[in-house]
């Protein structure tokens, strides 16, 4: 099928890659003319503007948004006047399911359907295949059922129920990524500053990582930059939050539901921001980056 790609970051330039990798067109735009470019080279059509990647896409364009939340409303409101009722669009990135019931609403008064695909794998998605979380009615899902499938690994993708089910289900995901993330934190970090000196780290995540409960695909990565880099020195710690587990904090609170690790993660971040860091610190920002390639300091 033939879809528009909007958003060439970290994650989309590699989901267009799997896209095409599938055999399927797309058409890409993005404000830096270089990284449309590097999508000639795998065999996507670029575009000047959003008027002629819809034209490109012909009557009731399927467009997909790679782009951050903050961005969402403004790119909405200019691609919608181009749509035609039946038209499908995707939000594909990390957005307060709450925005999205809203856009969802403003869309469809003129015909257009909202998907929103809640999407996890960070950089390691284009090798792996991507774990999608969907939202949208049945038959917009069915129709770009053939995209999911080339994104996500075997098994990777579930519809969940309408629209806003697939945003508000990755916001979850991130609020207990959030929590486990911060218990590996602090328990590599007793073991730096425990009794025993000198012991191995990558040694140590290499061995948990072969037959132990706490095995993982982010302990993996722990390995991997212990190896490295077990000392940090080169990461300030101060760790960035990016949105998702505030406002599964807020949903659970109007749900009556307690969730203390998560609000324990979330305020180890916010107080990293004010100074407060630590060897835990500087894991989490030093992880944030192995798995999604996030700035390791505080972006000046």
């Amino acid at each position: 099928m033939k879809i528009g790609f909007v958003g060439l970051g970290k994650m989309g330039s590699q989901m267009v890659q799997r896209i095409r990798s599938a055999g399927h067109e797309v058409v890409v735009r993005d404000v830096d003319d270089a990284a449309m470019q590097a999508m000639i080279e795998l065999g996507a059509t670029t575009s000047k503007d959003t008027g002629d990647l819809i034209q490109q896409l012909g009557e009731q364009p399927v467009i997909w948004l790679m782009i951050p939340e903050k961005l969402v409303d403004e790119t909405m409101q200019q691609i919608q006047p181009h749509l035609t009722a039946g038209s499908i669009m995707i939000d594909g990135g990390n957005s307060d399911y709450r925005n999205t019931l809203k856009h969802a609403e403003s869309l469809a008064s003129n015909g257009i359907e909202l998907v929103d695909v809640g999407t996890s794998g960070g950089v390691h998605g284009l090798k792996n295949g991507f774990s999608m979380m969907v939202g949208g009615s049945d038959a917009a899902v069915a129709t770009i059922d053939p995209i999911l499938q080339a994104l996500a690994q075997k098994d990777g993708y579930g519809h969940f129920g309408k629209t806003g089910a697939g945003h508000f289900t990755k916001m979850v995901h991130n609020g207990i990524e959030y929590g486990v993330m911060q218990a590996f934190a602090e328990g590599y970090r007793i073991v730096k500053e425990g009794p025993f000196e000198n012991v191995d780290m990558g040694k140590l995540a290499g061995v948990w990582q072969h037959g132990s409960i706490n095995e993982s695909f982010l302990n993996g990565l722990i390995e991997n930059m212990l190896n490295h880099d077990a000392e940090f020195e080169a990461v300030e710690g101060f760790v960035k939050e990016s949105g998702e587990a505030r406002w599964t904090l807020e949903t659970a609170k109007q749900l009556g539901i307690d969730t203390p690790v998560i609000q324990a993660a979330f305020d180890v971040r916010i107080a990293s921001q004010k100074g407060e860091i630590n060897y835990g610190t500087k894991f989490l920002a030093q992880l944030r980056n192995e798995f999604g390639g996030h700035a390791i300091n505080r972006e000046k």
